[in-house]
């Protein structure tokens, strides 16, 4: 029932506060699969994609990457998975974040 109020209200293009679990990728990355970059770990390819490419910081959850508004706090977990707090704006698909933690 949580999912389809948040489904519907993600559809009329509202904002709503929730908890997102995924992996801290990068927006060049989105699925967060950095095997054919051949740039070392997925941290590093993150990392590189990050600061040498103007790539951002975005949270993947196996089905859609959501960038992030808090870059800095997001770059000490790149490939990470993670739970992040805050609001997403459906109608940019950026999350406004509260707090970033790891995942259990």
């Amino acid at each position: 029932m949580k999912k389809a109020i948040a489904l519907t209200m993600a559809a009329a293009g509202m904002m709503f506060a929730a908890t997102f679990t995924g992996t801290i990728t990068d927006s060049g990355c989105t699925r967060a699969d950095h095997k054919a970059m051949n740039m070392g770990s997925d941290a590093q390819c993150t990392l590189a994609c990050v600061k040498a490419h103007g790539a951002k910081y975005v949270l993947y959850d196996g089905k859609t990457a959501y960038e992030l508004s808090d870059q800095k706090a997001s770059e000490q977990f790149a490939a990470k998975k993670v739970s992040v707090s805050g609001t997403l704006d459906a109608k940019t698909n950026v999350i406004k974040v509260d707090s970033i933690k790891p995942a259990n």
